[in-house]
């Protein structure tokens, strides 16, 4: 290939935002833009084609578009749009930057003035594919949950107008069982469209002023009844005065709602409940000063293997005990993208027997970084 050719080529590839290869007409790379440098690597130049994508199918697709009188044409991906004539796209996944990643792959004749070859466009589909797998465990879960409840009552109803049509004492404990389950479903439903609310304003940074102690002492107060039946202790620290921070009220008050709650649900046993409010006079990954909430309780605590999921929604370390407390499971997962919103950190530190506490740290100043 000349230099003219050559330069045409780079001039070519360097407009296009993904990762793009070029082949000549005997499958040697001639030339790569800066993406797909990124993705496979510096040293692409002049070597066959087979080296750097490791795919039969990648590779019977650019042995096509050269040749494509001696190679039959490979069969359409079901999955994708019909290509142009002349074009193949497909999807495979394939070994770059170290790691295997799911790859929408479009081989093309290159451009007639740059002589006979072929162009090999590389999409990276992994983080699109998560998303469409975590939005698929998502609606199964909610199925689950909700399908769960809803045949129960349908089974009660049913002994309702049968076996149970005369018994006054089974009709009212089925009538108890079914409110139950309706108001569990009723906080469910409400969760679900909080979370879908938070989600959807989490790019959005808060534009109010929040007074996090008296914010605090606020929430404390509408669970002093709660705590007191718990027969549980609550010991703050650090709640007087006033400190202001950016925040939205309203959602950092079903954070420590949240947090405080799930305590006195799930911490009880300890007797003890702690809300210590502090400052932090230069946090690293916020860069500069924060406030640190820590809600703490004395209870029988979680095996450090699921601390990472607590946040993962319809994550339960006790499935039963947490239905039966009439948890829904999202609960940590609004608490996190909450958190997230504010930019945020929330930290979970626990062990068996030991209690646990959940730290929610803040920014006092949102910066643009």
């Amino acid at each position: 290939m000349s230099r003219a050719t050559q330069r045409n080529a780079d001039a070519f590839l360097s407009g296009v935002p993904v990762p793009m290869l070029a082949v000549d007409g005997r499958a040697r790379t001639i030339a790569a833009n800066a993406a797909a440098t990124s993705l496979f690597g510096p040293d692409l130049l002049d070597r066959p084609f087979v080296t750097v994508l490791r795919h039969p199918a990648v590779v019977e697709a650019v042995d096509w578009v050269l040749q494509p009188d001696r190679h039959p044409a490979p069969p359409p991906d079901p999955a994708l749009p019909t290509p142009p004539e002349g074009v193949v796209s497909l999807r495979a996944q394939v070994i770059a930057d170290g790691r295997d990643i799911a790859a929408e792959i479009t081989v093309a004749p290159l451009p007639a003035a740059l002589g006979r070859g072929a162009t090999v466009a590389i999409i990276d589909q992994s983080v699109a594919d998560e998303a469409e797998q975590m939005r698929r465990d998502f609606v199964a879960n909610v199925s689950h949950e909700l399908k769960t409840p809803l045949t129960a009552m349908i089974g009660f109803i049913e002994t309702l107008r049968g076996p149970a049509r005369g018994d006054p004492k089974a009709r009212d404990r089925f009538l108890d069982i079914m409110e139950r389950e309706a108001n569990r479903m009723n906080r469910l439903v409400a969760d679900l469209l909080s979370l879908s609310r938070v989600q959807a304003e989490e790019r959005r940074r808060p534009s109010s002023e929040v007074d996090l102690p008296m914010m605090l002492r606020g929430v404390l107060a509408t669970m002093a009844q709660a705590a007191e039946a718990a027969g549980v202790e609550v010991e703050t620290d650090g709640l007087e005065g006033s400190r202001l921070l950016p925040g939205d009220p309203d959602q950092l008050v079903q954070v420590f709602q949240n947090l405080i709650e799930n305590a006195l649900k799930y911490g009880a046993s300890g007797g003890h409940l702690g809300v210590r409010l502090r400052r932090i006079e230069y946090e690293p990954l916020m860069r500069g000063p924060a406030l640190a909430v820590d809600i703490s309780d004395r209870g029988e605590g979680i095996e450090e293997r699921h601390l990472p999921r607590l946040t993962e929604r319809f994550y339960r370390v006790d499935t039963h005990r947490s239905r039966a407390q009439g948890g829904t499971g999202l609960g940590l997962a609004i608490v996190k993208h909450i958190v997230n919103r504010h930019r945020g950190r929330l930290k979970i530190e626990s062990r068996k027997a030991g209690g646990s506490r959940f730290t929610v740290i803040l920014p006092e100043k949102l910066t643009r970084a």
